[in-house]
């Protein structure tokens, strides 16, 4: 699967597992392997990076007690920027995106632009569920 660079940026939301890079999910790594932009925080293996294309883009956000590299906030924005520039964004996260991780909070910030503002964007966020793994779809054809 080939991506090409659009005026509708795209945002995956992806947990990279607990340590062991062969824990993430078929999905992930596939968005992982079309990425412009890989937005990855310090729980992520670093081996995982070696997946995205040698051209993307690799930013740094990892946090850790006491010592925040970048804030939530700013890393709200960096999500939006580039999904504004129509860029295939991977936010890789260590474990999973939405225990412990702060997933939900992005993905409100990113649903936020689909539906208000002028931009055509698409959230998708790849989650698990007991029943097995989920995938959900926001998008704004403005």
């Amino acid at each position: 699967m080939e991506h090409k660079p659009s005026a509708s940026g795209k945002v995956y939301l992806v947990g990279a597992g607990p340590g062991d890079p062969e824990l993430i999910t078929l999905k992930g790594l596939r968005c992982l392997r079309m990425a412009d932009v890989v937005v990855y925080d310090r729980l992520v293996n670093l081996s995982l990076l070696d997946e995205a294309p040698s051209g993307a883009e690799r930013v740094f956000v990892g946090k850790k007690t006491g010592c925040h590299s970048v804030k939530q906030e700013e890393i709200h924005v960096l999500l939006i920027h580039y999904a504004r520039q129509g860029r295939l964004v991977v936010r890789l996260k260590g474990g999973d995106p939405f225990v412990f991780g702060r997933g939900g909070e992005e993905a409100l910030a990113l649903a936020r632009l689909c539906w208000h503002s002028r931009y055509p964007s698409q959230l998708c966020i790849l989650g698990h569920h007991r029943n097995g793994p989920w995938l959900r779809l926001w998008t704004s054809s403005r």
